[in-house]
């Protein structure tokens, strides 16, 4: 038995090292193609890599800061090598534009991820590479879904669920408890997107109960880790991570979930009353009056697109706005006179209000320079080989776009580190992707298409919260004492909830 654990041994040792071997020939074969054809062409400048690994050990668990600590070394526009992945790593405003603007049918295209494969129905969702299906999937989304008219549609239910949160904020206050915000913001914004999509608050898998945004929240931390059979494909069939594994798994509670949706919603279909985003997309089904086919695929993958873009985006937004108006109180201060001036004391905020609201806009986009809540914006692929700033850039590279660091870029931001909204007095700075100082929701073709929509929610609920409440921080807490750690991922929340005592300051 000793001597065949010993062959087992000896045998699995040989298979490992002649494994290894293999990956070290051939990345030292495809190093050496590349370099011969790349040999008179410039790339951008970067650290030196390891073989095979390339540069993912200079990566750690704060991914956006160790990108920006690389990029005050080797400049604005870096060339990385992930596995066998060029990488291309903008930190400025300057080149994200000439990415996000001046290339930017070149850099439309998003790279193949596993994620997308299997939680998006193989890319049937807004997070598929360039093209036909892409560009018609965007106008379907810009004329049916996520249009001025339908987003104002749902305003009566926006105002119905913010008034829930406060009159429960309410209670909290007579009794003076500690609130946690995060985690009353999160379940607002999970109950309002789940209205606009499924028409119901709360979707359950049949087997465990797990609520769609449990379920979500996992879809998104596997997304979030980096899979190395993406970078190292020689690795690729092993799962070595097991993130295939759960992906698959996460994508089949999504589908038994969506298809009990979509099976509820066809039992009453009506053509003439489309209530929410699952009708609206059975419309088109029905219909049969897009320029692409849709059945029952493309709506569960839409329907999820959508979900997963705006589920935690906003709230996580809100909350970092509500941790620095706290931390701030002057900021504070000076956003409720102004809410006073147009909203008086006798009422909620309205979104008819909000246009009149300019310094709330402008702490809102203070918020986002300094607190982006996707550090990275969500990776582009060069559809061609270009030429960048005098940079070589290959064909398959990913661009990564470190909004992080151009929020915090001192040629761009006097005092970067500062929370100042009256910086944006008397410019023209906005966050609709136009000017590359600020990219909230990206910019160029791939901006998000829930722009509009985002913002609206952001700015009505924090005027919200900050015009009804006073806020104390609990156990005699100083406002610069609460701390602004945060969580690496594609959306970037803070790594504590933030909790605090609401105080009512309305006359009724």
């Amino acid at each position: 038995m000793l001597t065949y654990l010993s062959m087992s041994s000896s045998v699995a040792v040989n298979w490992i090292s002649t494994l290894l071997l293999f990956l070290l020939l051939a990345y030292y074969l495809i190093i050496f193609i590349s370099k011969s054809s790349n040999k008179l062409k410039r790339l951008p400048p970067g650290p030196k890599g390891l073989p095979i690994v390339g540069n993912f050990f200079m990566l750690g668990k704060a991914v956006h800061r160790d990108l920006h600590r690389l990029s005050t070394q080797y400049g604005p526009i870096m060339y990385l090598r992930l596995g066998f992945v060029p990488v291309i790593v903008v930190s400025s405003a300057e080149a994200a534009e000439l990415f996000l603007k001046t290339h930017d049918l070149n850099f439309a295209s998003r790279p193949f991820t596993a994620a997308a494969k299997y939680i998006t129905y193989d890319r049937k969702s807004f997070f598929t590479e360039y093209g036909p299906y892409w560009r018609n999937l965007r106008k379907l989304s810009s004329l049916k879904l996520l249009n001025r008219n339908k987003i104002e549609s749902f305003e009566s239910m926006r105002s119905f669920e913010i008034g829930l949160l406060i009159r429960s904020l309410q209670d909290a206050a007579n009794l003076h408890e500690v609130v946690d915000i995060t985690s009353k913001v999160f379940a607002l914004n999970k109950d309002m997107s789940c209205l606009m999509v499924f028409g119901k608050k709360r979707v359950e898998s049949d087997h465990d109960k797990k609520s769609f945004h449990e379920v979500v929240l996992e879809g998104m931390r596997l997304a979030a880790v980096p899979n190395l059979a993406e970078y190292i494909p020689f690795i690729g069939q092993f799962d070595l991570q097991g993130l295939v594994k759960g992906m698959k798994a996460v994508s089949e509670v999504f589908d038994k979930m969506l298809d009990n949706v979509i099976d509820e919603h066809l039992e009453v279909y009506d053509k003439d009353n489309l209530k929410d985003f699952i009708d609206v997309l059975l419309d088109c089904m029905e219909s049969n009056d897009t320029d692409f086919p849709i059945d029952r695929s493309n709506i569960k993958a839409i329907a999820l697109g959508i979900l997963l873009g705006a589920m935690d985006t906003s709230a996580t937004a809100i909350e970092w706005t509500l941790t620095e108006l706290i931390k701030n109180p002057r900021v504070m201060r000076k956003v409720q006179d102004e809410l006073e001036k147009e909203a008086g004391l006798d009422r909620l905020v309205e979104e008819s209000d909000l246009p009149k609201l300019e310094y709330l806009d402008m702490v809102i986009k203070e918020s986002f320079r300094l607190h982006p809540v996707g550090p990275l914006l969500l990776p582009h692929e060069s559809i061609e080989d270009c030429q960048v700033n005098g940079f070589f850039i290959p064909k398959k590279s990913r661009v990564i776009i470190n909004s992080w660091a151009i929020g915090r870029d001192p040629q761009t931001w006097t005092d970067p580190e500062k929370f100042i909204p009256e910086r944006f007095l008397g410019n023209n700075v906005d966050v609709r992707g136009y000017d590359f100082e600020l990219l909230p929701f990206g910019s160029g073709r791939r901006r998000c298409p829930g722009l509009t929509l985002g913002f609206l929610v952001v700015r009505l609920v924090v005027a919200q919260l900050v015009h009804c409440f006073d806020w104390e921080l609990p156990n005699h807490m100083l406002p610069d004492d609460l701390d602004t750690k945060e969580v690496f991922g594609v959306v970037m929340p803070r790594a504590n909830h933030l909790c605090a005592i609401p105080k009512y300051r309305l006359h009724s």
